[in-house]
């Protein structure tokens, strides 16, 4: 790997979009840097090992000895190791990362093929299974995809409340919860208003930025409490979209703040900053950030929950940790210099938190790059490796080290 980590060009058909992906000089003294930059070579030589066991499968949460169990063919984490493999493609222009990746394609022309597979992570799915690869190859199969799949995230628009529906009523798998689902939003949603803000560039379509809008003002209206800590769910009446009430599915309780909720929505907001501009959604991402890193206090890696008992002895979250220090190495981007050193300077704690203590890539017995992920702790799902943990960990990486567009 070139040690500035530029990207190596790729081309399909003649065509190269390498222009697309640039990295920015960092000046801050960093004494970390060298240290992240191997972790990211690190990472990419895990992929690269792992390719012939994982093969075309999807891993979806680790197991006891770190090795993965994978996705069935719908979950909302199936596109997290096309997104590892993008970015891998991305720093070494290597065609097994590309030829990996693209052959995932089946199971994204599935996901559009079943309206009952499809919900409100559809932006998870086609952001880094299919913006990626229109990005990196100019395909036009696969951004005809992902259009299709915006499309049918504006579907899920609750104009009345304006915010999208997270859920589905009826599961894939069997069942109806429609009392539960039905006028819920989530703050993961958030993650995927981006594909919205995609579809809006190529298109010009204004109806798809005005449902990211609506959404992301709701969002920000009530899931994020007036003291900046936030509700992983909001409940609104289904017939007049008025607002009910704050509540938790995979928190500690209603009133906690759930540390990957809360890291979704640092992430998100600054994504929405960066599509729109809009310094309201700029402030919303600083003040998240400035309460998780109060809420931290010493610690190098969040706790599940901000709320939960008995905090030091209970599980961390690597992926919160890891989704949060992408976000504030993004809005760093966005403020002015001093600020910037700060966020900086806090994306650099969090990454170090996950190096010391959650790192994998130097255990060769290990399929991920990250331990002590917290899945769903209230279901019993604990201290497992987590495809959308090891995404994270490598986007972060690589914004702290410069590279500033991602398939975001």
């Amino acid at each position: 790997m070139r040690n500035d980590l530029q990207l190596n060009k790729v081309s399909n058909m003649g065509v190269e979009r390498s222009s697309y992906f640039q990295a920015v000089e960092v000046t801050d003294p960093d004494p970390q840097r060298d240290r992240r930059q191997q972790a990211l070579a690190r990472c990419i030589e895990r992929l690269r090992a792992t390719m012939p066991v994982i093969g075309l499968r999807n891993p979806k949460i680790g197991l006891a000895d770190n090795t993965w169990s994978y996705c069935g063919p719908y979950d909302w984490v199936i596109s997290f190791q096309a997104g590892q493999l993008w970015l891998a493609l991305q720093l070494t222009g290597d065609p097994v990362f590309l030829n990996a990746a693209r052959a995932r394609r089946p199971v994204f022309r599935g996901i559009l093929a079943n309206h009952g597979a499809q919900d409100h992570d559809l932006g998870f799915q086609f952001s880094l299974g299919c913006v990626s690869d229109w990005l990196m190859t100019s395909d036009r199969e696969v951004r005809q995809m992902a259009l299709e799949a915006a499309t049918a995230l504006l579907g899920r628009y609750r104009p009345e409340g304006r915010y999208i529906q997270a859920w589905n009523a009826r599961s894939i798998h069997g069942g109806t919860r429609a009392e539960f689902a039905n006028g819920r939003i989530i703050a993961d949603t958030m993650q995927n208003l981006a594909l919205l803000h995609w579809a809006h560039g190529e298109t010009g379509r204004m109806d798809f930025y005005d449902v990211a809008e609506g959404h992301a003002a709701t969002t920000l209206k009530h899931v994020v409490r007036a003291d900046d800590t936030s509700f992983h769910t909001f409940v609104f009446d289904t017939a007049s979209g008025k607002p009910l009430r704050g509540e938790t599915h995979q928190g500690y309780a209603d009133g906690s703040c759930w540390s990957r909720g809360q890291a979704w929505l640092i992430h998100g907001f600054a994504q929405c900053a960066t599509a729109t501009g809009s310094p309201l959604y700029l402030d919303a991402a600083r003040r998240l950030a400035a309460k998780a890193e109060g809420l931290m206090e010493t610690d190098g890696v969040p706790v599940w929950d901000y709320s939960a008992p008995n905090a030091v002895n209970a599980p961390r979250d690597s992926s919160a940790g890891a989704i949060m220090a992408a976000g504030v190495y993004m809005l760093a981007h966005q403020c002015e210099p001093e600020e910037a050193a700060r966020w900086r300077a806090f994306g650099a704690r969090l990454l170090a938190g996950l190096l010391d203590s959650c790192d994998l890539t130097e255990d060769a017995g290990a399929q991920g790059m990250l331990a002590h992920g917290a899945a769903h702790v209230t279901a019993g799902f604990s201290d497992n490796m987590l495809p959308y943990g090891d995404y994270y960990f490598m986007e972060a990486l690589m914004r702290s080290l410069g590279h500033t567009q991602f398939f975001w």
